[in-house]
């Protein structure tokens, strides 16, 4: 199975999950006189179609190098973690003023049961994020990785109503805002952790500098190959799953071009078999000093 196979089959997994979960905290929330529930399913319901973005993006940074796109369409990925940032952003300021506005309306204590949905709730998306994660880190995909936060940020705004509604229920009349207190700290930490997936997006769409360890490896693949005596300049930019390296190799500066032509091409062959994620590479050949 390829990387984008691995990746759109880990969105499906989201989608449904989402889906499920947005259905039972909205039931729950309503029934059980809890906002902090409702602000959860608030944000479930923004990830559903955060994941159907990220899907379509998967999907369509699959189709192939054209003429127009001769580095294929990876460079949808960060721009659907852009919106997918959007969406959460727009559920975080969603669920502050809410709050902010149950804070203010006298409103029922939430019922006991509730915390027992919240636990199971918080222990799903736990499990949900270490499994989108991890695919997001095999597969390289940083809008996979933005879909893995939106469960981590789910797990979070649950903690955050299971700690409001235990405070509500423990100390009874007079703290039945404490899971409104609860939801709107929670669109804090939302917001902060929208900075943490729209950060690495920017910095790949903007080709930073960011692949160290990447160049090290090319560096330590090239030393293997007969002929190349050493490496200087290494650029790597990043789309879609893909890397793209501009590679400059020393070699003796005696040999013949043609020498060096076939240097050239053992040292691809070498750099994208023992890294896969390497689409293209462009090598420059130097006469060694």
């Amino acid at each position: 199975m390829t990387n984008d196979d691995k990746a759109i089959r880990t969105t499906y997994f989201s989608i449904v999950g989402n889906t499920c979960l947005a259905l039972l905290k909205g039931l729950a929330g309503f029934f059980g006189n809890s906002y902090a529930l409702i602000a959860d399913a608030i944000e479930s319901t923004t990830d559903i179609f955060s994941s159907f973005l990220v899907l379509l993006g998967l999907k369509y940074a699959k189709r192939p190098a054209d003429d127009n796109h001769p580095y294929g369409h990876g460079r949808i990925e960060p721009l659907i973690t852009f919106i997918v940032v959007a969406f959460l952003v727009t559920s975080a300021t969603v669920i502050a003023y809410e709050s902010i506005q149950h804070i203010f309306t006298p409103h029922k204590t939430p019922k006991t049961w509730t915390l027992f949905v919240l636990g199971a709730i918080i222990l799903w998306k736990e499990i949900s994020y270490q499994i989108v994660m991890k695919r997001g880190r095999e597969t390289n995909s940083s809008s996979l990785k933005a879909d893995a936060w939106h469960h981590r940020s789910d797990a979070i705004t649950s903690i955050m109503a299971f700690i409001g509604i235990s405070i509500a229920i423990y100390f009874g009349e007079g703290y039945e805002t404490a899971d409104d207190w609860a939801a709107l700290l929670a669109s804090g930490f939302i917001l902060y952790n929208s900075y943490l997936i729209f950060r690495p997006a920017l910095g790949e769409i903007m080709d930073e500098h960011m692949y160290d360890d990447v160049v090290a490896e090319i560096r330590e693949v090239a030393k293997t190959v007969d002929g190349v005596i050493d490496t200087e300049k290494c650029f790597v930019r990043k789309a879609g799953m893909q890397y793209y390296v501009d590679l400059h190799a020393a070699v003796d500066g005696k040999i013949t071009v043609t020498e060096g032509h076939d240097i050239s091409h053992k040292l691809k062959s070498a750099l994208k078999k023992q890294i896969p994620e390497i689409a293209q590479v462009l090598i420059h050949i130097e006469p060694d000093e």
